[in-house]
C-alpha cells in the first residue's frame, strides 16, 4: 500500500519527502529506508510498541510500515502530457492515497509558480487535472456501457445511470470521492474503475513555524473548502520539521518541539495519518524472540491477519488467543492477562481490533 506526495512546485512536497527520509525527529527507533530515489519505506510511530518493548524485552522491536511515493511535480496540461504530465498521472494512479501538500505561507524568498500564494487555486490545478484524466475513463467505460444497456442489460442500465452521475460531477470541477453512492454502486461500479479522484486524500498545509500548532487564515479557506470530501486537514510547518532534522540530539529536538508548542514532530502524525488514510490497522504479536506491529486491514478477520505472517497460518487457521493491548498494559505480562481470565479465544469470524495483542493456532 502506498500513499503519494503530491502537489505544485515549491508548496513544500520534496522538503516534507525528506523530511520523512531522514526521520531523526521521530526517535532513532523509527528509521527510514529508500528503495530508490523517490520511494521510501517509512516505520509507523507508535508508542504502544515501544510499551511493549518494556513489558517483554523481547531481542528485536519490528514495527509497522508505510510507503510513502514522491510523485514528479504537476502543471496546469497535464492530463494532455504537459511537463512530467503523463509520469505523474501514471505514478498516482499505482498509489492508494494521496497525500496533497498546499502552500499556506508567505515567503518572498519563495517563488509561487503562479505569482502569489493561493492554496485554493493551486488545489484546483491538481484536482482539475486529475478530474480530467477521470473524465477520459468515464467516457470510454460509458462507450462500451452503452451498448450493453440499450439491449436491455439490467447491470449496464445501473452502471450507466453511475457513470452518467460520475460525468456530471466531474464536468461540475467535483471529484469521485465528494459524490454520493450507494453502497452496492460504490462497491459494483465505482470502485473497479479506479478513478483517480476517488481514491482518499489528506491535505497537508504547510504552513510558518508561528503557525505550526493552531494554522492560519489559509488553512482555515482549505478546510472549508474541502468540508465536502471527507478528507482528513493535517498542518505542519515543513520547514521547521527540517530543522528540527537538523538536530542530532534527541533532547534538543524535544526541546525545539515544545518551544514551538508541539508534543511531537508533525511528520510522526502524518506518517499515522497515512497508514490510517490507506485503511490500515496494527495487530501484535508479543514474545522474547520478538514483539511486532502487523499490518492488516480495518475489518480484517482472524485468519486474514493470521495470513499477514504466513499463508499456511491462514489456510490451516485453528483459533486465535487475542489479548486487548489496554489488558496487557494492566496486567503487564501474558501470563498475568490469562491468570486475570482476561484472555479470549476467537474463531473464523472474529473481526480484528487495533492493538489487538494476538497469538494463532493452525494445522496444515
Amino acid at each position: 500500500m502506498k500513499a503519494g506526495i503530491v502537489g505544485l512546485p515549491n508548496v513544500g512536497k520534496s522538503t516534507l519527502f525528506n523530511c520523512l527520509n531522514n526521520a531523526k525527529a521521530q526517535s532513532a527507533n523509527f528509521p527510514f529506508c529508500t528503495i530508490e530515489p523517490n520511494i521510501g519505506v517509512v516505520n509507523v510511530p507508535d508508542p504502544r510498541l515501544q510499551k511493549l518493548e518494556e513489558l517483554v524485552n523481547p531481542e528485536r522491536v519490528v514495527p509497522a510500515t508505510v510507503e510513502i511515493v514522491d510523485i514528479a511535480g504537476l502543471v496546469k496540461g497535464a492530463s494532455k502530457g504537459e511537463g512530467l504530465g503523463n509520469q505523474f498521472l501514471a505514478n498516482i494512479r499505482e498509489t492508494d492515497a494521496i497525500l496533497h501538500v498546499l502552500r499556506c505561507f508567505d515567503n518572498d524568498n519563495i517563488v509561487h509558480v503562479d505569482g502569489n500564494v493561493n492554496p485554493i487555486r493551486d488545489k484546483e490545478t491538481i484536482d482539475m487535472e486529475l478530474q480530467l484524466k477521470d473524465l477520459e475513463t468515464v467516457d470510454k467505460k460509458l462507450d462500451k456501457v452503452k451498448r450493453a444497456a440499450k439491449t436491455g442489460n439490467k447491470d449496464a442500465q445501473k452502471e450507466e445511470a453511475v457513470l452518467l452521475k460520475i460525468k456530471a460531477g466531474l464536468e461540475a470541477g467535483q471529484s469521485v470521492r465528494a459524490l454520493e453512492f450507494s453502497e452496492d454502486d460504490d462497491r459494483d461500479f465505482v470502485k473497479p474503475a479506479q478513478f483517480i479522484t476517488d481514491k482518499p486524500v489528506m491535505y497537508v498545509c504547510n504552513v510558518d513555524e508561528g503557525s505550526a500548532v493552531s494554522g492560519n487564515a489559509y488553512v482555515e479557506t482549505v478546510r472549508e473548502a474541502v468540508k465536502d470530501e471527507h478528507a482528513e486537514v493535517l498542518v505542519l510547518a515543513v520547514g521547521t520539521e527540517a530543522d528540527i532534522n537538523e538536530l542530532d540530539d534527541y533532547e534538543e529536538r524535544q526541546m525545539f518541539l515544545s518551544d514551538i508548542g508541539l508534543d511531537e514532530p508533525g511528520s510522526a502524525k502524518l506518517i499515522r495519518g497515512a497508514y490510517k488514510l490507506l485503511n490500515q490497522q496494527t495487530y501484535f504479536t508479543a514474545g522474547v524472540k520478538e514483539v511486532r506491529a502487523w499490518t492488516v486491514d480495518i475489518g480484517a478477520t482472524a485468519p486474514q491477519a493470521a495470513g499477514v505472517i504466513h499463508t499456511d497460518f491462514e489456510k490451516g487457521f485453528i483459533r486465535a488467543e487475542v489479548i486487548a493491548y489496554n489488558d496487557y498494559v494492566q496486567y503487564g505480562s501474558e501470563a498475568k492477562v490469562k491468570e486475570a481470565g482476561k484472555m479470549r479465544v476467537e474463531g473464523k469470524n472474529y473481526i480484528v481490533k487495533d492493538g489487538d495483542v494476538m497469538h494463532f493456532l493452525f494445522n496444515v
